[in-house]
């Protein structure tokens, strides 16, 4: 019973904590990015349209506001507004409270299994594992070893760091939703971090799932950092109720040089229910030009055997441009 009340009261807390009359009204700040690349794939196959533009863009505005209750509860909103889009115009919104509790997220959001989700190293304007080389090669699949739900209107708790360790867990009830009609299927997702600093070698862990109907995708990652070097990679399974499994891993390294970086990693995939096979290789650089301005550039190699089909696709393909961080 003490419980119950000791809960009861700490969601009283949260719920009646406008009575702080004395807090800083909430002000939204403007942050965001943008990114332009020049680039071009030697491919076997083109789409039917023709070959992929040697031009593409990701330009997004945040905006973000907070203020602190008298009672020491942080509260704030994040907004996400599409620079270039076919689909919605905003991309992710949810409000955020934070405290001793830890934090909870409401709104349009992506999944704890998502956002805590650690992968292979890379950096660059494409990675093989689920970081752009579909924008440049036309593939029927795209290597990914956090296959999450992506933005949904759901409920995220994320519990205080203890010890380096961190827990989350998301709800999203995928129904008709803001004039969205979804699977009618509930979304349950989870993820536990590890992280600590062994005198100079930096150690990152993640295990994450996640369970839509009788669905479930699952993975764990792990980098590793030691003088300007970082390590690592990730591993991620599908197990769906019905049909074949499909399992995906990367591997990636990364070494920092004052305003330099560069970066090697390779991903794989095996979607045993389409019979597809899908595996890339990239090579990154980004260079620090001044506050907020990087360039950037990537050389990559793919390659798609799909079983018993003329469809195959392989080649390689450079890209370079500038990322504006604002």
């Amino acid at each position: 019973m003490k419980k119950i009340l000791f809960a009861s009261s700490a969601i009283a807390a949260v719920a009646f904590a406008g009575q702080a009359s004395a807090s800083e009204p909430i002000k939204l700040s403007v942050g965001g990015y943008m990114e332009q690349w020049v680039g071009f794939a030697d491919q076997d196959i083109d789409a039917a349209g023709g070959r992929v533009n040697a031009f593409q863009s990701d330009t997004e505005v945040y905006f973000d506001g907070r203020t602190t209750l008298d009672n020491g509860i942080e509260v704030g909103a994040h907004i996400e507004l599409e620079g270039e889009t076919s689909t919605d115009q905003v991309d992710e919104q949810f409000l955020f409270v934070n405290g001793g509790f830890g934090r909870i997220e409401m709104g349009k959001n992506d999944s704890v299994a998502d956002s805590m989700g650690i992968t292979a190293p890379s950096v660059g304007p494409v990675n093989p594992s689920d970081g752009g080389t579909e924008d440049w090669a036309n593939l029927t699949n795209v290597i990914d070893t956090v296959p999450s739900s992506g933005d949904q209107n759901r409920f995220s708790y994320f519990t205080p760091t203890m010890g380096g360790f961190r827990a989350g867990v998301s709800f999203a009830d995928d129904s008709t939703q803001n004039d969205t009609v979804g699977s009618g299927d509930n979304i349950v997702s989870g993820a536990v971090t590890f992280s600590h600093d062994f005198d100079g070698v930096t150690l990152g862990v993640s295990v994450e799932g996640e369970n839509q109907a009788d669905d479930n995708w699952y993975g764990a990652g792990v980098n590793v950092g030691f003088g300007n070097f970082t390590v690592g990679g990730s591993y991620g399974k599908v197990d769906p109720d019905v049909g074949k499994e499909t399992d995906a891993f990367d591997l990636g390294v990364t070494y920092a040089m004052d305003a330099a970086s560069v970066s090697l990693s390779y991903a794989y995939q095996d979607d045993s229910q389409d019979n597809i096979e899908n595996q890339g290789l990239s090579a990154g650089l980004v260079y620090t030009l001044g506050a907020g301005v990087s360039w950037q550039s990537s050389v990559f190699w793919f390659e798609e055997d799909k079983a018993g089909s003329a469809s195959d696709n392989d080649g390689f393909g450079a890209v370079t441009g500038l990322r504006l961080a604002f």
